[in-house]
């Protein structure tokens, strides 16, 4: 069989693996000229066929040329329409393109940028690094919950989607997707090792390695600067000798100052609660929020109305918010300035509603029942309003369980995103 085209690509690359393996699922074979990346992209001939000089770049013996590396495997998939990699209707089809297009933003996207900052291809910003790594996080937790009752993605057998998913979780497990994320995606590495595994597919993927901890950044060495020739210290002035009395007036006018006593909490001096605070963060994080054993009936039996509180919290100026993401930012920055009452508290916040039209609500448990003395330590708590909920109220338990399994629905608008404080 004549190859269908040239790729021109890099090693390593997601996008490469994709075509490559979508490729030889289709029984396809490619060519693959010699490449030297940042020299033949410039070469006049090169961008002739493809004029924003980017890789992976897909000669067609046909004619065609294509860069973009989904559109290059679909292309390649479209011409072996009995493989079934598109989908066996147009509704397959669409949602074969849903994934692809869901792993290169939602997954790789962050991937790529984190890997150009620790890399030094672009300035490194801890506050970016901290968005795209949660970014990412949000991305693994929908495709787990997404795999966890299907084999395949679309269907019943092999598609693009899969092949997508695979190749970007690939470069994933090498860099940022360390051993202890692995064991939170249980259903993302079953997928995963099914595909890189199919007989068709297992010498394009070949051996994937598995990093034990994420990638971090190292701030460049600072160059050591010559040191210049010590100066011979002045000699000291002659000191005056002191009267005696007046050392002794000094020593006792220090005495007679007391360090000032610190300020003992007034969240301290409460009595005695048995509800703990830390065994209910351990209990939320490490069981199931709903459901029998779940967090919330550990908390039902546990909780002290009395030593600790509930309260709704809702942001004021919902008209400003915009992108979801950056909603969701916030919540973290008011969490982040409320760290001096992390034993006293625990929070559940989060995005509901759409980009541009959308409101930040929630919950927090915290020790007392007066809620400034908590939250007045973050300079920004006056932007949110509070309201104690009233449990044994059908409405107000409602919403302090949906904020708290992040299922939580006001006036028609759907949690999108959520951040927790423990």
């Amino acid at each position: 069989m004549a190859p269908i085209g040239k790729l021109y690509s890099a090693r390593g690359m997601c996008q490469t693996t994709a075509i490559k393996a979508t490729a030889a699922a289709a029984g396809l074979e490619l060519e693959e000229p010699e490449y030297k990346h940042y020299e033949d992209n410039k070469k006049p001939d090169f961008l002739a066929k493809f004029p924003h000089g980017k890789i992976p770049a897909f000669e067609g013996a046909n004619g065609l040329n294509l860069t973009e590396g989904a559109a290059i495997a679909r292309y390649i998939a479209a011409l072996s329409p009995n493989s079934g990699l598109l989908g066996g209707t147009i509704e397959d089809a669409a949602l074969v393109d849903q994934y692809v297009h869901f792993a290169e933003t939602e997954i790789h996207s962050s991937n790529e940028l984190i890997y150009m900052m620790l890399n030094g291809y672009v300035p490194y910003n801890k506050a970016i690094h901290t968005v795209l790594t949660e970014r990412q996080l949000r991305g693994y937790s929908t495709l787990e919950t997404i795999l966890l009752t299907r084999t395949y993605l679309v269907g019943e057998r092999l598609t693009l989607a899969d092949i997508t998913i695979a190749s970007v979780i690939f470069l994933s497990v090498s860099y940022t997707l360390d051993a202890p994320l692995r064991a939170r995606y249980p259903n993302i590495l079953r997928h995963f090792d099914l595909i890189i595994n199919q007989p068709k597919l297992k010498e394009v993927f070949g051996q994937p390695t598995f990093v034990e901890k994420a990638v971090q950044y190292t701030p460049p060495a600072k160059e050591k600067k010559e040191k210049e020739p010590k100066q011979p210290a002045p000699a000291p002035a002659p000191k005056k000798e002191k009267p005696k009395k007046a050392e002794e007036d000094d020593e006792e006018d220090e005495n007679l100052v007391p360090e000032e006593p610190k300020a003992k909490n007034p969240l301290d001096l409460l009595p005695k609660s048995t509800f703990n605070l830390e065994d209910w963060k351990r209990a939320y994080s490490n069981k199931d929020t709903r459901g029998p054993g779940g967090s919330l009936e550990w908390f039902y039996e546990n909780f002290d109305k009395e030593g600790f509180s509930v309260y709704r919290v809702d942001f004021k100026y919902n008209e400003e918010l915009t992108l979801v993401f950056m909603s969701s930012n916030q919540i973290g920055g008011f969490f982040n300035r409320l760290e001096a009452s992390r034993k006293y508290l625990f929070g559940s916040m989060g995005v509901l509603g759409a980009a541009n039209d959308s409101i930040i609500a929630g919950v927090l448990i915290l020790r007392g029942q007066d809620v400034k003395p908590v939250v007045e330590v973050a300079p920004d708590y006056e932007s949110y309003d509070y309201r104690k909920l009233d449990l044994e109220n059908s409405e107000d338990k409602a919403f302090f369980e949906g904020a708290l399994a992040w299922d939580l629905e006001i006036d028609g608008k759907k949690w999108q995103d959520g951040k927790n404080f423990k």
